[in-house]
């Protein structure tokens, strides 16, 4: 299995400047993660509600890279903050930093540049290595979301309440992902046969 980033093996045309080209994904991303959080489901008994967040976070860092993938959490952090309501449920404001899910939020931004990073550098070339970069991806919000967490609850109980209900729902979102990923393989696989052929039929017709 091969997982290239996709933003850097799809390339603009000559017709698209690349500045302007990762401005559009990035914004494009920013956008995706902020429906991702419009599916959330509150739980009873926990202040952190089930969303697609980390999981649109982290193909983010997959698809775009480290650089790009952070970019794009960073862009949708600062709509959020300046009022668009792309947070959770279509709320908005610089109140959710120091809310129960403020750490999570500011996790989304390493998760993504982490699981592009791993990726760039090759460690997710087979299945295993795939998984393993994906589960990392999953888990890096929970180090600073629980820790803020912990600031009220306890670190026992943020644990509990801020790590423990979502496993199950991380390891489907896990699973999706290499599905994702997978599509996007076959996708730069497809364009780099269609290169490969339009190369050599350039060079048949000259010849």
């Amino acid at each position: 299995m091969s997982t290239p980033v996709l933003a850097m093996a799809v390339r603009p045309t000559n017709r698209i400047p690349a500045r302007i080209y990762d401005a559009c994904l990035i914004a494009g991303f920013s956008l995706v993660i902020a429906v991702s959080a419009q599916v959330s489901i509150p739980l009873p008994f926990t202040p952190v509600p089930v969303t697609l967040q980390t999981f649109a976070v982290v193909l983010t860092g997959a698809l775009l890279g480290s650089r790009r993938g952070a970019a794009a959490v960073l862009l949708y952090l600062a709509e959020g903050f300046a009022g668009l309501p792309v947070f959770s449920l279509g709320s908005a404001g610089f109140v959710h930093l120091l809310g129960p899910t403020g750490g999570y939020l500011i996790g989304f931004a390493f998760a993504a540049w982490i699981t592009g990073f791993l990726i760039e550098r090759r460690l997710a070339t087979t299945l295993l290595g795939a998984l393993m970069v994906l589960i990392l991806g999953h888990l890096v919000p929970y180090i600073p979301g629980v820790a803020w967490l912990s600031v009220s609850l306890g670190p026992s109980r943020a644990f509990a309440l801020g790590f423990l209900p979502f496993l199950v729902g991380d390891a489907l979102k896990i699973v999706a992902s290499v599905g994702v990923l997978t599509g996007a393989n076959i996708l730069v696989r497809s364009k780099d046969l269609h290169d490969t052929l339009r190369r050599v039929d350039g060079r048949n017709e000259a010849e």
